[in-house]
This record gives C-alpha cells, structure tokens and sequence, in this order.
C-alpha cells in the first residue's frame, strides 16, 4: 500500500529538562501582540469547545494581592 505524503512527517526529540526553556525562549522570540493573539485564539477554542459557542461580551475579572 502506498501513499504520497504531501507533507514530510518531523519529529524533535527534546529532554524533559529542556523543554521550559525553550518554550519560554519561544514566546520571549515572539511579539507581545502576537503573543496576545494566541491568547485570544486558544481562549475561542476553549470557549467554542466547552459551551458551543463564545461567547459576545466576556466579563472583566481582576483580583489584586496586597503586600
């Protein structure tokens, strides 16, 4: 059975030590907004998938720690 692969199959193996610091070193790489637009995306997706919906207005909730 053969099949033509459209897109060539990548794996990277990374220890479990290294792989905080490269997550971090990846978003530092990225702006702030696009770092705030994947925010916004994965916050859809959890919305979308755990209600069905997202939904219009979200409310605006901010704690502030005394120290």
């Amino acid at each position: 059975m053969s099949s033509d692969r459209k897109m060539a199959m990548v794996a990277n193996q990374v220890k479990a030590d290294d792989e905080d610091a490269l997550d971090i070193a990846f978003w530092l790489a990225k702006t702030p907004s696009e770092r705030l637009a994947e925010v916004f995306r994965l916050r859809k997706n959890y919305y979308t998938l755990a209600n069905g919906d997202f939904p219009e207005k979200i409310e605006k909730v901010v704690h502030f720690k005394k120290m």
